[in-house]
């Protein structure tokens, strides 16, 4: 660490460090506490051979750093070229001198644009010798009138072509009518959580339709923001977190509704019986107030699923199962392989011998695996697809029932190192490197999240397909996106395989082109997208979320400077709003310092714990001190809470109400008086991270049957509507 926070010109003038910053690896940084950190070589020289660079020796940096320059040099285009609909774009182009370029540019439903494309040259440009050639830079000026979309921009000069992926975006996600003066409200739910008569144990799509339409007809809310729902593991046992998906491209088939199916009603009495049976031996499951039992459910559901398999499709059905087969094309294949392959060979591990290791998804063991498993493997096609229309139903009853955006849906950071996604193109991905965080004063030794990153170099020479499917793909069940740690499309924390999360640095993405992505495919359908940037922010990345109309995030218990919390009234509109979040106890358990209570009975403050109380009770009298000051709740609660937390709770949504914020989410947990967090950070299994079932206040098992029956919840509601 350096006491001046700006690395030397003798440090900058290193081959390392420029061949380092030229692929936007960070050489140095500021942290939490505005301490300048400089990287040192050998994590540079790791983060490099992650992006397969080699920097092993001087020879070699010298070597990569004249690969890099020439191949800039020589390259007619850059893969990825990002143009803004409505401003005319200038792209730089790279020209032997004797070339003359002719270009032309195809549009995403495959007509040519029909309009002339000038090749601008630029002044004082420097000539670039490689190998005897000499080059130079020109410009294409691409029109302000070329229409949104994916297109490809190809190039031919002299005797090189090149072809470009030209992403056209709008500058702003179209704002919702009820949102350009106004704001909408809605729940956030953990589904899994949240059970009927009808659900096989745990919370499930027909659960979600039911809670999309009663939520609008009992509370007229317009959202629902929901738990990750990415794809998970085939077999038991299941995965409990949200947030280590095997693929984020898909759905998580084990949320689905057997009876929902339609070729359920055409089994035969035997058929029928069987899955009726199966999901018998559940019911007792559904009224568990302690537990979410995933891996019961799905031993019973799968074998339901099975069975209505095996009954076949009608025609017009076969038919719109094979369309969406070939819409999804070798990701499908990529992810009902990778389950037939956990399926027949068990659970992916990190061991030599293991078949993530041993085998590629062109192994002829893989090859001669999906053949002789033919039927696991469209059983698992047909999976998916059972789901997404699941799914896509709840959002169009949603709508339907009068919802203004229906389903929001969670994206997580990453996916899991043995998932599909990196099993099938692990080109995609950085090889020895996974994603985390830097030290901060809340974690002082850093954080690995165990998730590898996408490569931002494969991304470009992609054309960002594998980015762009993803959120097609969640856009096509939900009007609304919330991305998880959105700081990750600008940087992330990339942490070298074998060091602690201290030695790390960031590495820089295209998150112009990313929000661009995210604008055109909300913009498609009306939706918008929410960026979690809880916590240290760059100001150029809130600018940036700001002028593309994302919105951030505000929760109450974290809206505070130096201990004073700040009025909601003077939040910032761009933001979803709410109390809390699920890595914390819902309200009515925060007021009761069940967060204390749990980090002590499982170690995790040392010998801090008493510090860690001392701060958590100043921190509740600062709320309650905010609370009064501005109206929201009576003073004489402040003075004696004993009995009165649903007091304190409302006063909590008259205070977020009150807010300027254009999106209001309210918790599920917070308005039946749940006490216990659904996620301990720093635990693993010593906690049930994400298996916690609904409850009241008395730890009562709380049904969707009798979800909007609570009175707090429906003051709340009123407070809301307010």
């Amino acid at each position: 660490m350096t006491e001046l926070n700006e690395e030397s010109p003798e440090r900058l003038a290193r081959p390392l460090i420029r061949l380092a910053q030229s692929l936007g690896v960070a050489t140095s940084y500021v942290g939490m506490s505005r301490d300048f950190h400089e990287i040192p070589d050998d994590v540079l020289v790791a983060v490099l051979k992650a992006l397969n660079v080699d920097a092993s020796s001087e020879e070699t940096i010298e070597a990569s750093l004249e690969h890099v320059n020439n191949q800039r040099a020589m390259r007619l285009i850059e893969p990825t070229v990002l143009h803004i609909v409505g401003e005319q774009t200038h792209v730089p182009i790279h020209l032997a001198i004797t070339e003359a370029p002719k270009v032309t540019i195809a549009l995403e439903d495959g007509t040519i644009y029909q309009h002339d494309i000038t090749v601008e040259p630029l002044p004082d440009v420097k000539v670039h010798e490689v190998n005897g050639k000499f080059f130079s830079t020109a410009q294409i000026a691409l029109p302000a009138d070329l229409p949104e979309g994916y297109h490809t921009l190809h190039i031919a000069a002299g005797q090189r072509e090149a072809d470009a992926t030209l992403i056209s975006a709008p500058q702003r996600i179209p704002l919702l009518d009820p949102l350009k003066n106004g704001s909408l409200w809605g729940w956030m739910a953990q589904l899994y959580s949240i059970r009927s008569a009808d659900s096989w144990g745990v919370g499930d799509f027909a659960d979600l339709r039911t809670l999309l339409i009663d939520s609008k007809r009992y509370t007229n809310a317009d959202f629902m923001l929901i738990n990750p729902v990415h794809a998970g593991e085939p077999v038991s046992p299941l995965t409990p977190s949200p947030y280590l998906p095997v693929s984020r491209r898909f759905i998580n088939f084990t949320y689905i509704h057997p009876e929902d199916i339609p070729e359920y009603y055409a089994l035969d009495d035997a058929a029928k019986q069987s899955v009726k049976d199966a999901h018998a031996k559940m019911e007792a499951y559904n009224a568990d107030p302690n537990l979410i039992d995933r891996d019961a459910m799905w031993l019973e559901k799968e074998k339901a699923l099975r069975t209505i398999f095996n009954a076949g499709l009608q025609s017009v059905r076969q038919q719109a199962f094979d369309d969406y087969k070939a819409k999804c094309g070798e990701d499908l294949e990529a992810y009902a392989t990778w389950c037939v392959c956990y399926a027949k060979w068990g659970k992916p591990e990190n061991t030599p011998d293991n078949w993530i290791n041993k085998y590629t998804k062109d192994s002829p063991e893989v090859k001669q695996l999906r053949e002789q498993n033919s039927d696991l493997l469209e059983f698992y096609r047909w999976l998916e697809w059972i789901a997404v229309e699941q799914m896509h139903a709840a959002q169009q009853a949603a709508r339907q029932a009068g919802m203004q955006i229906g389903i929001m849906s969670d994206m997580a950071v990453g996916v899991h190192p043995d998932g599909s996604e990196v099993w099938w193109n692990p080109e995609r991905f950085a090889n020895g490197a996974s994603v985390g965080a830097p030290p901060d004063m809340f974690n002082q030794q850093g954080q690995n999240w165990s998730q590898p990153p996408l490569s931002p170099l494969s991304l470009k020479e992609t054309g960002y397909k594998a980015y762009r499917e993803m959120v097609r793909g969640m856009f096509d069940c939900a009007g609304a996106v919330r991305i998880d740690h959105i700081l990750g499309l600008f940087r992330l924390w990339w942490i070298p395989e074998g060091q602690p999360a201290s030695n790390g640095t960031y590495v820089y993405y295209d998150h112009n082109t990313m929000l661009g992505i995210l604008a055109i495919e909300a913009d498609r359908v009306g939706g918008l997208i929410v960026g979690e940037d809880l916590g240290v922010m760059p100001s150029y990345v809130q600018q940036s979320l700001a002028d593309h109309a994302i919105f951030g995030c505000a929760v109450e218990w974290f809206e505070q400077m130096d201990g004073v919390f700040i009025p909601p009234k003077d939040w910032r509109p761009y933001a979803l709003a709410s109390v809390d979040n699920h890595d914390m106890p819902p309200a009515a358990g925060y007021l009761e310092y069940e967060h204390v209570r749990v980090r002590e009975q499982l170690g995790l403050l040392g010998e801090d714990s008493s510090a860690f109380e001392r701060s958590a009770r100043a921190e509740h009298q600062a709320m309650l001190q905010m609370l009064v000051d501005n109206g929201y709740l009576d003073v004489n609660v402040m003075k004696d809470e004993s009995g009165r937390w649903e007091e304190i709770v409302e006063a909590l949504y008259r205070a977020l109400n009150s807010s300027p914020c254009k999106l209001k989410a309210v918790s599920f947990v917070d308005a039946v008086g749940e006490r216990r967090t659904q996620n301990q950070p720093g635990t693993d299994n010593e906690y049930p991270n994400w298996r916690v079932p609904l409850a009241d206040y008395h730890g009562d098992n709380v049904p969707l049957e009798h979800l909007f029956d609570s009175d707090l919840l429906q003051r709340i509601a009123k407070i809301m509507n307010s």
